[in-house]
């Protein structure tokens, strides 16, 4: 919980710019727009000037805000994840693929430009072919064979190095030898520290001051430097890119390259030669998707040499940046990003990915963060491995489609690209994990605030197991509120169980899809309170000291807080619940205030269990 160490804080001095009038943002892009955004667009953010960077917690040089803006600019259509809504398992299609088909491969062609790429692609002076395992158990619970292929036991725990390396390995002597840099707190640092060894090769890694030491260190130990700069990637990223020029470096990305992206491929190849053991053909290869490097390079491979098999992404439903670009048919970028599964929160796809994606893949399936979780306990069982959320992101589209389109006797692969997890995520993972799996529902009871009432309730609960239980007696209500857990076996039970509550005139709700309950209202009962112009919000802070205090000094004493609970997820940052009395005339200067601050923040103006179990 460093987020609430009362230490000064660091003021975010570097952001993205926007513009107000037009509601475009820009990004770094080589060459003219692609396309104008017609839409409008939150309000403008104001760039200041860039961070101070640490270097193993020892100041270097600043960057100027000269040198951090760029030359040239890509307007991308700002969109919320939110905007994109479906069912778990549905396969969002890409309406651009079959026209794609139809288009001749000229330069810039779809897969056929990357065939020979792959197959000469350097990846296994680093790298393993990695293991194409059956899911015994999973594959009995779904009625299909689901294979996984174990990326996650790669020397890096990750499939990142493929691409690293072979970029890296593909550099002339003379531009190695002036070394290299990225920017990255995950697993591409790690593939690019380890790429660097094996090559012999300086690197240096950027990572922001917010990563964690377990992170840094790790890249430290296999003979990066590591400088830490700026409290965001994005920070990060325009330090590295800086240093690249001045350093004369070689900046390797983590994904929008097609030499990382044909190294990633290989991926695609591995699948092709290990399928021959396979009891019939593969219907569908279900890929994670962050910058999109890892689907464009399988889909690319897989789609050349056996068109026939469907290649799926599969995103978060709050970090659904591929799936939005494919339905508006451009680049967009999200105006928020969910940072569970942190190795694909990204708020921008590659250009050359989406270029391959848009031609070749053929839809991305979204889950939520407790089916990711689900996968995660799911692998654990199987394999006795523990995915990190994105690694486990495929396994829960894989599960996700197979329930929702009824799929019997089908061979479905899903890529585990990762093994990466932090040791105090496990709480959060274990807490949801039954949830994402349908064995636990979190429910709302009213009653009737008189004796005998607590009896009839767990009478009507009958054998069902409870496993979480909130109550409080509160003297100014009629009817008292139960929050609680039960463990399921089937669908029908709940069912069966909440009829007999509402029969017996005790109203219950099904609350176990409401993120807001989950993570904070199911430990808050008993604070119901009435108070007058109450703001309900939802804050990301990030894991620093000092995060606390500037959350303080932008609002407080300006506005009373009169609620705050704050829920732990790791190195990601902290969801915190926040309640401010803002008078609604206020209410321009309070998003001013918010906005400035820079933490991700939501405002939560329509959530009935709120209202319900808070008033």
């Amino acid at each position: 919980m460093e987020v609430l160490g009362f230490v000064p804080a660091k003021t975010i001095l570097f952001r993205s710019k926007f513009t107000a009038t037009t509601g475009k943002e820009t990004v770094n892009k080589p060459g003219p727009p692609i396309f104008e955004n017609k839409r409008r667009i939150i309000q403008a953010m104001v760039s200041k000037p860039p961070p101070a960077a640490v270097e193993n917690r020892v100041q270097v040089p600043t960057m100027s805000p000269e040198l951090a803006a760029p030359a040239q600019s890509e307007t991308l259509l700002k969109v919320s994840p939110s905007s994109l809504q479906c069912e778990a398992g549905y396969l969002v299609p890409n309406p651009w693929a079959e026209a794609a088909e139809e288009e001749e491969n000229g330069a810039l062609g779809g897969g056929m430009e990357y065939l020979t790429k792959i197959l000469m692609s350097s990846v296994y002076d680093v790298a393993m072919e990695s293991e194409l395992q059956l899911a015994t158990k999973l594959s009995k619970r779904l009625g299909n064979n689901v294979w996984l292929k174990r990326e996650d036991l790669q020397p890096v725990f990750s499939f990142k190095l493929r691409g690293a390396y072979n970029m890296m390995a593909k550099l002339p002597k003379d531009q190695r030898d002036r070394g290299v840099i990225c920017s990255s707190a995950g697993n591409h640092a790690q593939g690019v520290a380890l790429s660097a060894q094996k090559l012999g090769c300086d690197a240096v890694i950027v990572m922001p001051v917010t990563t964690p030491e377990i992170k840094w260190s790790s890249v430290e130990r296999l003979g990066a430097k590591v400088v830490l700069v700026g409290d965001s990637y994005d920070e990060a990223q325009s330090y590295a890119k800086r240093q690249a020029e001045e350093e004369g470096r070689t900046f390797i990305p983590p994904f929008d390259d097609p030499d990382v992206i044909s190294g990633q491929g290989t991926i695609g190849m591995e699948i092709v030669r290990q399928m021959q053991v396979m009891p019939g053909p593969i219907h569908a290869i279900f890929v994670p998707i962050g910058g999109g490097g890892l689907i464009a390079g399988i889909a690319a491979y897989l789609k050349t040499v056996s068109p026939q098999i469907k290649i799926i992404g599969v995103e978060p439903f709050d970090a659904n940046a591929m799936a939005l670009s494919l339905h508006h048919g451009q680049r967009v970028v999200l105006d928020q990003v969910g940072g569970f599964a942190d190795g694909v929160a990204v708020k921008v796809v590659g250009e050359e990915t989406f270029r391959l994606c848009r031609k070749l893949i053929d839809g991305v399936v979204l889950v939520s963060r407790d089916a990711i979780c689900a996968s995660i306990k799911d692998m654990f069982e199987e394999k006795r491995n523990i995915l990190e959320p994105a690694g486990a992101l495929a396994l829960a589209g894989a599960e996700a489609y197979c329930k929702y389109y009824r799929l019997e006797d089908k061979n479905v692969v899903a890529i585990t690209s990762g093994a990466n997890m932090n040791f105090d995520r496990l709480r959060l993972v274990t807490e949801l994990a039954n949830v994402g799996r349908q064995k636990e529902a979190v429910l709302a009871t009213f009653m009737p605030e008189e004796p005998g009432s607590f009896k009839r309730f767990c009478e009507l609960v009958g054998q069902m197991n409870i496993t979480e239980f909130n109550y409080r007696y509160n003297s100014e209500k009629e009817k008292a509120q139960v929050l609680y857990s039960v463990g399921l076996h089937a669908k029908a039970e709940l069912e069966a169980m909440i009829a007999r509550m509402q029969a017996s005139q005790l109203d219950t709700l099904d609350l176990t899809d409401n993120d807001l309950v989950k993570d904070h209202l199911r430990y808050l009962s008993g604070g119901r309170t009435h108070l007058q112009n109450e703001v309900l919000c939802r804050f990301v802070f990030p894991e620093r000291p000092g995060a606390l205090m500037k959350f303080l000094d932008t609002f407080s004493p300006r506005w009373n807080i009169s609620l705050f609970h704050y829920r732990a997820q790791g190195e990601t940052g902290a969801n915190v619940l926040v309640g401010i009395q803002v008078a609604k005339s206020e209410m321009d200067e309070f998003r001013d205030r918010a906005n400035n601050l820079a933490y991700e923040y939501a405002v939560e103006e329509n959530n009935k269990a709120f209202k319900l179990l808070m008033y």
